[in-house]
C-alpha cells in the first residue's frame, strides 16, 4: 500500500484525523471547559449508539473496578434502578440521535443528574431550553473519527466525579503517540502491525476477547463494519469454548483475530493457550493483537487506535471508500 492509494480511496482524508489523534487527545483533555460537580452519585448511566456509544463503553471499562455502578444504554429506555443518586451521562456526536434523545427525554422525568454532550442538533437545543448541563464538543470528520476528542473532553469536564488519575489519561496520551508513530500514514512498511493486520483479514473476521477488552473488540467490529463493510463476528473467549468453538469443525474462511489482554486473569490465559493449541491442530491461521501494559485506559485506547486505523487499511485494501456509511443514512432517513 502507497499513501496515495488512502488519499485516492479515502475521499474524506479519514486516516488523515487519525494521523491526529494523540495531539486532538491532549489538547481535548487541557482544554478550558465548565466542569460538572455533584455529591452521593453512585450510579452512573452511559446513554449513545455507535461510536458515540463507545465513549461511555470506555469510561465504564475505567471504572469497572471502581466503587460505582455503571450502566451503558443502547436503546431507548433509562433503566428502572435510575434515581437521585444517579447521574445519566447523555452523549451524541451528532446531537440528533432518537435513540439517545429519547434517554434525555425520559431523563428529565426522574430525579437523575444530567450531563449531555454533543457537537450541537436537537440536543443542544433542549438541554438550553430545559437547562441540563450541556457541553458543545465539535465532531472531527465523523463520530467514529471523533473518538478521542469527545472522550477526551469528557473525562476533562467529569474530572470531579470519574476516579481517574491524570497521570493515567497522560500515559495514555503518550502512548498514543508511540502507537500512532508505528501505525499512521508514513509508515506503510512491514513494521506496521494496523497494516498487517489488515492484509490477514480479507472475508469475514471472527474477533476473540477477554471479557476486560469487550470494548476494544465491539469497537473494532463496528469499525470494520461502518469503514470496510465487512461481516464481523465477535466472542467472549470463556463463552465461546462452550458453543462457537464447534463452528470451526467445518471448513470456512472466517479468519480468527485474538485480542489478547496483558495481565489477564489466569484461566483467561489457560483458555487462550488451549484455543491457539486447537487453531493450530486444525491448520487454522490465526492473528494475535495483544494490548500494552499499563493503566486500562493506556490499553484501551491504545488497541482502539491500532484497529480503528487497521480497519481503515482494510476499507482501502479492499477499494472501499472508509467514510460513506449509506445504510446508517438510509435507516435514519426512515425514523
Amino acid at each position: 500500500m502507497e499513501l496515495n492509494d488512502l488519499e485516492k480511496i479515502d475521499s474524506k482524508n479519514m486516516f488523515r484525523i487519525y494521523d491526529q489523534w494523540p495531539e486532538i487527545a491532549k489538547e481535548s483533555f487541557e482544554k478550558e471547559f465548565r466542569v460538572f460537580e455533584s455529591d452521593d452519585i453512585d450510579h452512573v448511566v452511559f446513554a449513545g449508539m455507535g461510536g458515540s456509544g463507545t465513549i461511555g463503553d470506555t469510561i465504564g471499562a475505567l471504572l469497572s473496578k471502581k466503587d460505582i455502578h455503571v450502566s451503558n444504554i443502547k436503546g431507548y429506555l433509562l433503566p428502572k434502578t435510575v434515581d437521585d443518586k444517579t447521574l445519566v451521562v447523555v452523549t451524541s456526536v451528532s446531537g440528533n440521535t432518537s435513540e439517545t434523545i429519547s434517554i434525555l427525554n425520559n431523563a428529565k422525568k426522574t430525579q437523575a443528574k444530567i450531563v449531555s454532550f454533543s457537537s450541537g442538533g436537537k440536543m443542544e437545543k433542549i438541554c438550553n431550553d430545559d437547562k441540563i448541563f450541556f457541553e458543545k464538543i465539535p465532531i472531527i470528520h465523523s463520530p467514529r473519527a471523533s473518538y478521542t476528542n469527545f472522550l477526551y473532553s469528557i473525562m476533562n469536564i467529569l474530572k470531579p466525579i470519574l476516579p481517574i488519575e491524570d497521570k493515567d489519561v497522560y500515559e495514555s496520551i503518550s502512548q498514543l503517540e508511540k502507537t500512532r508513530n508505528m501505525i499512521f500514514s508514513k509508515n506503510l512498511n512491514s513494521e506496521n502491525k494496523a497494516l498487517e493486520l489488515a492484509n490477514f483479514i480479507r472475508n469475514i473476521v471472527c474477533i476473540y476477547y477477554p471479557a476486560g477488552l469487550q470494548t476494544a473488540a465491539i469497537r473494532y467490529k463496528n469499525s470494520l463494519q461502518e469503514n470496510a463493510k465487512m461481516h464481523v463476528i465477535t466472542e467472549d473467549i470463556i463463552e465461546a469454548c462452550h458453543n462457537g468453538i464447534v463452528a470451526w469443525e467445518k471448513n470456512s474462511n472466517v479468519k480468527p483475530v485474538l485480542i489478547r489482554g496483558k495481565n489477564d486473569y489466569i484461566k483467561t490465559i489457560e483458555r487462550w493457550d488451549i484455543i491457539e493449541e486447537f487453531f493450530q491442530e486444525k491448520n487454522i491461521d490465526y492473528k494475535i493483537i495483544n494490548s500494552l501494559e499499563g493503566n486500562i485506559l493506556s490499553k484501551m485506547v491504545n488497541l482502539i487506535y491500532l484497529l480503528d486505523y487497521s480497519s481503515i487499511y482494510s476499507a482501502v485494501l479492499n477499494n472501499t471508500d472508509p467514510s460513506p456509511v449509506n445504510s446508517i443514512d438510509f435507516i435514519k432517513n426512515r425514523l
